[in-house]
């Protein structure tokens, strides 16, 4: 019996559960707004240093290092990517830079979709990283979100791609991206911007970082201390539980 509940915790299906039953209390109090929603990503820093990323062929037969504890490793002129190269500490952290001149680093994306009215997180979600990761869960949050009226999407200037906002329109919701002009043109054009709801939603959208760096700090997700997709993403889980515990002891408290 042990290892089973051990299982399921491992899988992530308790913090599932908890999750969706704070989302309950949410609904009950009317906290939760049903046509306004965020997305959003971040990175989530593995468990795992720059020297455990090797190349695949290297994980076999290699000589033992000078040093096991701290081995001297030199990267100079090396070009490293997620298709030659792993960690042998976690083999699903990829190497990823959230933007230009950013130093790039192991770890995974943690994604979330954000109602508006009290920004609580309606939907936690842990990928591995890549640069299109961000917007693919995004839209997988979107269409998995729950009721079927039209809502508004509210996300940053990386989200303002053609494919992205053509996809989101299609699943019955108003994207309302940060506009992308540098050197481009945006996806967004003047039927969006125009309307009241547009500014708004930009406004309401920084929230989410919020959340984030609660979840970094006070959850301590900036660097997990698991390895594995999997445990990740059942820890990222139970911090967006936390968050929203949080946020609904002083919601509710306020009105009470």
């Amino acid at each position: 019996m042990y290892s089973k509940n051990r299982e399921r915790l491992l899988k992530g299906e308790v913090a599932k559960a908890f999750f969706d039953e704070v989302l309950r209390i949410a609904r009950e109090h009317d906290l939760l707004s049903d046509e306004h929603f965020t997305v959003d990503g971040t990175l989530i820093e593995a468990w795992a240093s720059q020297k455990s990323f090797k190349k695949k062929s290297e994980t076999e037969g290699a000589p033992p290092p000078d040093d096991p504890g701290n081995p001297t490793v030199d990267f100079r002129g090396e070009k490293r990517s997620n298709q030659t190269h792993q960690s042998t500490t976690d083999p699903d952290a990829r190497l990823y830079k959230k933007a230009q001149g950013q130093e790039a680093q192991l770890g995974y994306l943690g994604h979330a979709l954000m109602e508006n009215r009290n920004g609580l997180v309606i939907e936690p979600r842990l990928t591995l990283a890549s640069g299109t990761a961000e917007r693919e869960a995004a839209l997988e949050m979107v269409k998995a979100r729950p009721g079927a009226g039209r809502i508004t999407v509210g996300a940053d200037k990386n989200y303002d791609t053609a494919n992205w906002v053509q996809q989101v329109r299609a699943c019955g919701a108003t994207p309302h991206v940060a506009q992308n002009n540098t050197n481009r043109r945006s996806a967004i054009d003047e039927r969006t911007t125009r309307h009241p709801g547009y500014a708004l939603s930009q406004k309401k959208r920084k929230r989410v970082e919020e959340i984030f760096g609660w979840m970094k700090t006070v959850a301590l997700m900036r660097q997990v201390r698991h390895r594995g997709w999997e445990r990740v993403a059942w820890m990222f889980t139970w911090a967006a539980a936390a968050y929203n515990l949080t946020r609904l002891r002083n919601l509710i408290g306020a009105t009470a």
